[in-house]
């Protein structure tokens, strides 16, 4: 499975679950651009594409595309290293076009 971080995500997820092909916005020079672009671009090149931004369903038409999308409470680091298994079930799971949501109680902070 492909997957792109998106840059407010700590890198430490390509590191940490290494059974992923794993990309990061910064690692494609896609750094700035905007979200719009950036799902339309990671939907034709990536199977999952993870953020920390709740509100990109709200901002985006989501319709349509393949690519599933992964959302974390928070990008504190501590936080997303207690996470990481959640992520990885997360990606496991995921089918074209879901919208993942992780709750925050999973994260061990409240």
């Amino acid at each position: 499975m492909k997957v792109l971080l998106d840059e407010s995500v700590p890198r430490l997820i390509k590191t940490r679950l290494p059974q992923f092909a794993i990309e990061t916005v910064q690692d494609l020079d896609w750094t700035g651009i905007k979200n719009g672009d950036l799902i339309r671009r990671a939907d034709e090149q990536f199977d999952a594409f993870i953020t920390a931004d709740k509100n990109l369903r709200y901002q985006q038409n989501l319709a349509d595309r393949k690519l599933a999308i992964i959302v974390l409470p928070t990008n504190r680091v501590p936080d997303v290293i207690s996470l990481l298994p959640a992520i990885d079930k997360a990606l496991k799971a995921a089918k074209p076009g879901d919208f993942l949501e992780i709750p925050r109680s999973l994260s061990g902070s409240h």
